[in-house]
């Protein structure tokens, strides 16, 4: 039973390097939840806001649905591109590690937007997977090029894909509980 961490690309037990690498999950799961929570929390916060504007400006794709929907906005793309930077500092890691989370964060979430209106599906829809998952491999799979591109002061480590596959697992099942309690608290207009 002490093989369990290697199960998940993690050092065995012993090794002091498990316990610098398992911080490195959470603060990097943590700012994923910040980099996808900001704009709801921001919406709430500031609902006469001037960036309430759609980020795709309503502009319609070659099928007539729109490129990605109302609920991807310049206010909530604003938030998560200035608070997950921020907290990335409290917790240790590079403004540049938390502003890569943050822009990948909400790439993945608008091509899952995307994907969805194509899918003849409007926005705020469900879809299980597809809402979860690139919002969480796109930032990490960003993080991991900034780190080997070697060109930041970065002291950051590199993930592997178990390590990769454990937090987008975190990540989704959390998703799903955190939304219905967020809804349920009536700070998500949807428990999905």
């Amino acid at each position: 039973m002490s093989n369990w961490p290697e199960i998940f690309g993690l050092p065995p037990v012993g090794d002091p390097q498990l316990v610098i690498q398992l911080l490195l999950l959470l603060k990097l799961l943590f700012l994923i939840m910040v980099a996808n929570g900001a704009p709801i929390l921001i919406r709430n916060a500031f609902t006469d806001m001037r960036f309430n504007c759609p980020l795709d400006f309503n502009v319609k794709f070659f099928d007539g649905r729109p490129l990605l929907g109302t609920s991807k906005t310049i206010r909530g793309l604003i938030a998560s591109l200035l608070l997950t930077p921020a907290f990335a500092l409290l917790v240790g890691l590079s403004f540049k590690a938390g502003f890569t989370i943050a822009l990948f964060a909400m790439l993945g979430d608008s091509f899952s937007s995307f994907i969805k209106r194509r899918m003849k599906q409007h926005s705020g829809s469900r879809a299980p997977g597809l809402d979860q998952i690139p919002e969480s491999l796109f930032p990490l799979l960003a993080f991991n090029v900034m780190i080997a591109d070697g060109t930041g002061n970065s002291h950051e480590l590199h993930l592997n894909w178990p390590n990769i596959m454990l937090i987008v697992l975190v990540f989704f099942i959390l998703e799903l509980v955190l939304s219905r309690v967020l809804y349920t608290m009536k700070i998500r207009k949807h428990p999905y």
